[in-house]
């Protein structure tokens, strides 16, 4: 079992013949994942590496079933494409596009909750189950198949800590990164939700950042729900306030979003709370050799 997606999920790529969905295609495909159709307007009868592309969403559906649509489309018309796929039936959307605006990605939520379509994104990585298959853009040689389940914001620190791990031999069960904006729609919270109840996965990593009020609601969710060991690495604790750094969301005002109140939520609901990547790594073998 996995969460999100597993060897089964039937994807449609959005955006299929531009450099980031072409790319992205044949790294998918690689990866094991099942691509059955992409979408690009204009581009209809073409195929990138083998996969055939429409016109439509609606007319892929028509030739294929899917679950899964990632998209790879600019700004301006990630709305309509998100809609796109939520009006054809997909279960899940990873939307990797980043720099929509504000009202659109408020709209694509909406939407998207309206109609039961779970939504990561805007701005992620997505999600992958190491050595099965990914929608998303995670390197697939920085994992393995293992027994941690990793949360995080940022895809680049999602794919570090995949590596050190792997590094030392500890493997995960999924890696979900869900973007750093400061509006999304799947969540820390609900990512955790999915690992407490996988029997995959034995330990749970959140890899949170400063900024906003995620990591609080998720430590709220941990202490009243989660029976699985949690450990958590916040990023920025030096960060000055009032700035964005790297993500949009990474901006403290006042007292609210900053480190140390993340923190001191982390640690109220009982999570492990460490310091540096290589601190995180030997918490997390120090709990797998207790469950063994």
């Amino acid at each position: 079992m996995s969460i999100l997606i597993n060897k089964d999920t039937r994807v449609l790529v959005q955006g299929i013949t531009g450099k980031s969905g072409s790319l992205q295609t044949k790294a998918m495909l690689d990866a094991g994942t099942n691509i059955v159709a992409g979408v690009t307007p204009g581009k209809g009868g073409q195929e990138v590496f083998g996969v055939p592309v429409y016109n439509y969403v609606a007319e892929a559906k028509r030739a294929h079933d899917f679950d899964a649509v990632i998209c790879f489309v600019p700004p301006k018309v990630a709305k309509d494409s998100c809609f796109e796929a939520i009006d054809a039936g997909a279960k899940l959307l990873v939307l990797t596009t980043e720099e929509i605006p504000m009202q659109d990605v408020v709209e694509i939520i909406a939407y998207a909750k309206a109609h039961g379509t779970t939504l990561i994104g805007p701005g992620c990585a997505g999600v992958i189950v190491p050595e099965v298959c990914k929608v998303g853009a995670h390197p697939v040689r920085f994992f393995r198949k293992g027994k941690v389940g990793i949360v995080s914001k940022s895809g680049a620190l999602s794919y570090e800590i995949g590596k050190t791990l792997s590094d030392r031999g500890i493997g995960q069960s999924a890696v979900v990164a869900i973007g750093g904006g400061p509006i999304w729609g799947f969540t820390q919270r609900d990512a955790i939700a999915l690992y407490e109840k996988d029997p995959d996965t034995e330990v749970i990593v959140l890899l949170g950042e400063i900024g906003g009020g995620s990591e609080e609601a998720a430590a709220a969710y941990i202490k009243a729900n989660v029976t699985k060991p949690v450990v958590s690495l916040i990023v920025g604790r030096n960060a000055p306030a009032g700035k964005s750094l790297g993500h949009a969301g990474a901006i403290v005002s006042g007292n609210v979003g900053t480190a140390a109140t993340k923190i001191a939520a982390l640690q109220d609901a009982g999570v492990y709370v460490v310091k540096s990547p290589m601190e995180l790594v030997e918490q997390i073998s120090k709990l797998l050799k207790k469950g063994e």
